[in-house]
Parts: structure tokens; C-alpha cells; sequence
């Protein structure tokens, strides 16, 4: 990690404060992920670091000793502004926004292709079911035609009558010649 990170024991030694009183400006900065050293400890970065000495020195002004004057006038130089980290807060997020907004857009690419396929596909369905349709109706009427040419007609009855009993007399007249089998003994 680099030299310019700083752990909240540190800065909080450096600047004459308690570790809470870090932790309570720490509070103030964005919700972002925080820095972890090897160890696991939270570090800060050095923009953190210009923020948080900024507040503590507005906390402290009242109360500072001349030590403190000489080395914030040196720090005047480097003073921290906090117009410049919200500005680079505020660029890192419009890069977040961009990437987000890149990866949406092809989001919505891959579901516009996603619902013209499903449109297409929902209209091939439509005109098979139509074709289906057609096909069930002419077979329909085909089955129709047919059962209309075996159907027999009301005076065709009496006609069916008489071949039955022409078949019957026709049974009496010649009787069938029965199988001679080897074993019939009747004979």
C-alpha cells in the first residue's frame, strides 16, 4: 500500500484528537467502500485525510496552540478544499453513472431483439393455429361428404330386408357341405 495512507489511529494522533472524533467526520464522507490495509484495517486516502484535518482544524480553531498555528499556516499551502473532493466525488460517480447507463443500453438492445424474435415467433403460432383451423374444417366436411354416401336412405330398408332373407333362403336351399375329417365318425 502507499506511504500516503493512513490508518484512523494515525491521523487521529497527527491532528490531537481522539479516534472517535475520526470516526464521527468519517461518518460525513460518502458511503463508499473503505480502503483495508493487509492487515484489514480501515486506511484512508488522502483526500479523506485534507477533509477530515479540514474539519477538525474548523472544530479546533478556537482552542489551537501556537505549534498547531505554525504547521496549519504551513498546511495552508496544501489546505484541502472541500469543493475539490466533492468534485471528485462527483466525477467519480457521473463514471459510475456512464458505466451503468453503457451496460442498460445494451440491456435494452439484447430485450428489443429478445421481443421482436418473440413477436415473430407469436406470429408464426397465429398462422399455423390458422392453418389448423382450415385444415380441421376441410376435413370436417370431407368426413361429412363421406358418412352422407354410406348412410343408407328410408326406402333402401326395405330392400336390405329382402337380400337378408334372400341370403337366408339361399343358406336352406344349399346347405353348407360340412369338412370331412379323418376322425368325424358321424357320417
Amino acid at each position: 500500500m502507499s506511504d500516503n495512507l493512513k490508518t484512523i489511529r494515525e491521523l487521529a494522533d497527527e491532528l490531537g484528537v481522539s479516534k472517535q472524533a475520526i470516526q464521527y467526520h468519517i461518518k460525513s464522507l460518502t458511503n463508499k467502500i473503505r480502503q483495508t490495509n493487509d492487515k484489514g484495517i480501515v486506511v484512508l486516502s488522502v483526500d479523506e485525510q485534507h477533509f477530515i484535518r479540514g474539519k477538525v482544524d474548523k472544530q479546533t480553531n478556537k482552542t489551537e496552540t501556537n505549534k498547531q498555528t505554525n504547521r496549519r499556516q504551513t498546511d495552508k499551502q496544501k489546505e484541502w478544499d472541500i469543493n475539490q473532493y466533492l468534485r471528485s466525488e462527483i466525477e467519480e460517480i457521473k463514471k459510475n453513472r456512464d458505466k451503468q447507463l453503457a451496460v442498460k443500453d445494451k440491456q435494452l438492445e439484447n430485450k428489443d431483439s429478445q421481443i421482436s424474435q418473440m413477436q415473430n415467433l407469436l406470429d408464426q403460432q397465429q398462422r399455423l393455429a390458422l392453418q389448423d383451423k382450415k385444415m380441421l374444417e376441410e376435413y370436417k366436411s370431407e368426413i361429412k361428404e363421406l358418412k352422407s354416401l354410406n348412410i343408407p336412405k328410408q326406402g333402401s330398408e326395405k330392400d336390405d330386408s329382402i337380400q337378408k332373407e334372400n341370403s337366408v333362403e339361399n343358406v336352406v336351399k344349399y346347405p353348407r357341405k360340412r369338412n370331412k375329417k379323418w376322425w368325424d365318425f358321424r357320417r
